[in-house]
């Protein structure tokens, strides 16, 4: 696929100072809107480098979060939690990764209703590789220095704690 001819001015500066002629200066329409280009960027890179993998980021960040366990398994409510995904989604990203044979469900014994979801020796192997893969590209953030990577998570932190994803320490 090519890449798109690049414009000769910014979009989103530019809908800013319509905006501004239009209902007056909101900061946050501009900060949006480049947030929401971010994400549609980082995503398609980051899903380009795992697509080798046939997986997916959502996939991938559920074969690392298995990977981080303890044991290698974790109840699938408990990763949808972490996720921070409706339960469906969890489903439907496990269902694939066990289809690819990455993963393996099985019943929890400490839960009658729960299903555990255990990565396999081939899901080590391809989280092992795509991590890889994506570090080396810097996770399509390669635009930005050590530091200034810290200060956008520190940026973005206050809006993560607002929506309730965790209590502020």
């Amino acid at each position: 696929m090519s890449k798109p001819l690049s414009l000769s001015f910014d979009p989103i500066a530019r809908a800013d100072e319509l905006w501004k002629q239009r209902w007056g200066s909101v900061p946050s329409m501009a900060a949006i809107t480049s947030i929401m280009r971010a994400h549609q960027i980082l995503l398609a890179e980051v899903d380009a480098v795992v697509k080798p993998y046939e997986l997916t980021f959502a996939r991938y960040e559920a074969l690392v979060l298995l990977t981080f366990s303890k044991s290698g398994e974790l109840p699938m409510s408990k990763i949808g939690e972490r996720l921070m995904v409706h339960p469906t989604s969890v489903t439907n990203t496990v269902d694939r990764l066990v289809r690819s044979g990455l993963v393996a469900k099985r019943p929890n014994p400490n839960d009658g209703r729960g299903t555990l979801a255990t990565i396999t020796e081939k899901g080590r192997e391809v989280v092992e590789a795509a991590t890889r893969d994506l570090m080396s590209m810097d996770f399509g953030l390669s635009a930005y220095d050590t530091e200034e990577c810290g200060e956008l998570f520190a940026m973005l932190r206050p809006l993560r704690v607002a929506a309730g994803d965790f209590a502020e320490e």
